[in-house]
């Protein structure tokens, strides 16, 4: 099991309110000093998502941007796209090619691929995308398109949703023969999909670890017949979570039950609305209720959430490693905790638990596209 976290600059009206002028600004370089944190603590991957005109939810629009940052500023962490919206309305192809390569280089080969099609028509129809159905089609139109401009010298293409004459693509990844590429998934038809492809599945899920173990055995079933969409397979289920992990098992629990959790989740639905929603979720602006003391405290000892001592949550990560899962991330900054608090779960973490699951120095994705390298040019 390898370990990362999620980054989505969250900024909710709590903390704006008590600072309107420097809230946005200040929450976003707290993401950079999480990031810092996770680097330093053993954490492998750091994800940031992409999202547009998404108020208090996300204020990530322009991740590219954050990735460099983070990238140097950073040493052995992983730097991940969780996601780029690679449908052509929001952001042209060939950019993408170009962005990614850049980011491969800046990183030093540390730059991971994700992408996805957006799931709020908030965000679609800002683009012009009226019907969310399209989406699917131009993401199957664009993610094979990657590769070849990675690769060629005189790229053309003709298509539905993006065309172009021919041009060299430029600059070419530093990775060879490109970066790990991943897709977000979160029903038991990505997830098939995504195994057909070849890619690795970027998992946002509120259920718990078992509720999860059906869809990742249709991945791993799936991918051993895999058609990669790249030059190589990425075997991975990556899975986001919640983590708070200090020596005070007390004063974590009372933190949780008072960080928004309930109020970022209703957000979710309030703007995702492409998901499905579940039973019972109140329709916005009526809010998910945030957690009671005893309603978390029966969910530390079922092993749902990864908050607690390092004992309690060491016992939570064990749920997922039973599913199946290859890399468990934390969205921590996805609540209004106080980044204090937030690094010092992480390097808790880091310390105590992470060990226990992650021996291994090099990073699954490298280790499968040596493998892929080795077995080209045996």
């Amino acid at each position: 099991m390898e370990f990362g976290i999620f980054n989505s600059l969250y900024l909710p009206h709590q903390l704006r309110d008590k600072d309107p002028e420097h809230a946005e600004h200040n929450r976003l370089m707290d993401e950079i000093e999480w990031t810092k944190a996770a680097d330093r603590s053993g954490f492998k991957y750091s994800w940031a998502t992409e999202h547009h005109f998404l108020e208090e939810y996300s204020h990530l629009s322009a991740n590219e941007s954050f990735m460099a940052y983070a990238a140097g500023v950073t040493n052995r962490i992983h730097i991940g796209s969780g996601i780029i919206n690679i449908t052509p309305p929001v952001n042209p192809p060939a950019r993408v090619a170009e962005r990614v390569a850049m980011l491969d280089h800046l990183s030093g080969g540390r730059f991971e691929f994700g992408v996805g099609r957006g799931s709020s028509t908030t965000e679609q129809r800002g683009f012009g995308i009226e019907d969310p159905e399209l989406t699917k089609e131009m993401v199957d139109e664009v993610l094979p398109q990657f590769k070849r401009m990675w690769s060629e010298t005189d790229y053309s293409f003709e298509g539905r949703f993006f065309s172009m004459p021919p041009r060299n693509v430029l600059p070419k990844p530093y990775t060879k023969p490109h970066p790990p590429m991943w897709i977000a998934a979160g029903n038991p038809g990505t997830f098939q999909k995504a195994a057909r492809m070849g890619l690795g599945v970027l998992c946002f899920t509120m259920g718990s670890p078992d509720s999860l173990k059906k869809l990742i055995e249709v991945y791993k079933t799936e991918i051993e017949n895999a058609d990669p969409v790249g030059e190589y397979v990425n075997n991975n289920v990556m899975v986001t979570s919640q983590m708070l992990c200090l020596e005070d098992g007390q004063k974590a629990r009372e933190i949780a039950c008072n960080m928004t959790s309930g109020y970022q989740n209703s957000l979710v639905f309030r703007y995702l609305d492409t998901f499905p929603k579940p039973p019972g979720v109140p329709t916005w602006p009526d809010l998910i209720p945030e957690p009671t003391p005893d309603g978390l405290d029966a969910s530390i000892k079922a092993g749902l959430v990864c908050i607690g001592t390092p004992e309690e949550v060491n016992a939570s990560v064990q749920g997922y490693v039973d599913a199946g899962a290859d890399q468990l991330v934390f969205g921590m900054l996805s609540t209004t905790m106080p980044i204090e608090i937030a690094v010092e779960a992480v390097e808790t973490f880091g310390a105590q638990v992470l060990p226990n699951y992650d021996k291994d120095p090099v990073h699954s994705t490298t280790r499968q596209r040596e493998q892929h390298l080795a077995k080209q040019y045996a």
